[in-house]
């Protein structure tokens, strides 16, 4: 599933294209998607001028003067954009919705699983069901070491699960917790209540680097989003312990160990994780 470093790399990537142009027509071939694409979707978005491409947490905003598209990719969606109305390029199966542009292009949704989703709302979009309740941003000031010590004490699930949840911070998905972790030098098993403040602030700006790295290494990897996969591609990482059981510790050359925690497969290093 697409992370907040993919999908901010998706805004960004969209962001050029989409803002300042007007919509002329919505084209929904497939509804059902993890939620119906809602039916007067066109109605809302004909003749509107997108102002803005703005994400919360895994969520890109698509913002209009009278209202927002918020959009999840799911597990496999994908956006591209298109010259020609899409026409040359004639949608596949699983190419569910189309939004036409005043230049002329097309903004294709792709997605072969449906797992994604598409909602209008009039309102501010942070009162939407789907965001009112998300925590704060990892880069915002609402998010702190101190923050999370507060939040954690009493808590005797796992510090990795905590952070995993997005009541308590948004975007900080498996790949980037048990990185953060590793770097903070914290064992992800760990009661989220046993953890210390100092070591929650060491771990507050792990995520933040961690993130913020992604997001560079996104940034410089950019593909045309008028190419014919559409895809921003996941940037190359580098990573210290995800996905690297048995292999040697980049930091006391100890063998990364892989458990399973909170029911996501987790990796760390007994050395340097206590």
């Amino acid at each position: 599933m697409p992370e907040l470093p993919e999908v901010e790399t998706t805004r960004r990537g969209l962001a050029p294209l989409l803002e300042g142009e007007t919509v002329t027509g919505v084209v929904v071939r497939q509804p059902r998607l993890r939620w119906p694409v809602p039916g007067d979707l066109a109605a809302c978005l004909q003749g509107q001028t997108i102002t803005a491409v703005g994400r919360r947490a895994k969520y890109l905003l698509v913002a209009t003067p009278v209202g927002t598209l918020i959009l999840h990719l799911g597990m496999s969606g994908s956006l591209r954009v298109l010259p020609g109305g899409g026409t040359q390029q004639p949608p596949g199966a699983h190419d569910h919705v189309d939004i036409l542009l005043g230049n002329g292009a097309c903004l294709r949704y792709t997605d072969p699983r449906r797992f994604g989703s598409l909602h209008w709302t009039a309102e501010p979009p942070e009162h939407h069901w789907l965001l009112a309740r998300l925590g704060p941003e990892p880069f915002a000031p609402g998010f702190s070491g101190d923050t999370l010590y507060r939040q954690s004490r009493g808590r005797r699930a796992s510090i990795k699960a905590f952070i995993m949840e997005s009541r308590v911070v948004v975007g900080v998905g498996n790949i980037y917790a048990s990185e953060s972790l590793f770097r903070a030098g914290i064992h992800p098993a760990r009661a989220a209540g046993r953890v210390g403040r100092d070591r929650y602030r060491r771990l507050a700006e792990a995520v933040r680097e961690v993130l913020g790295e992604a997001i560079a290494a996104g940034g410089t990897t950019l593909r045309d989003f008028t190419a014919s996969d559409g895809r921003p591609g996941y940037f190359a990482q580098t990573l210290n312990v995800y996905g690297r059981t048995g292999e040697p510790c980049p930091r006391c050359g100890g063998r990364v160990r892989q458990q399973r925690i909170a029911q996501r497969s987790t990796w760390y290093c007994p050395g340097c994780q206590r």
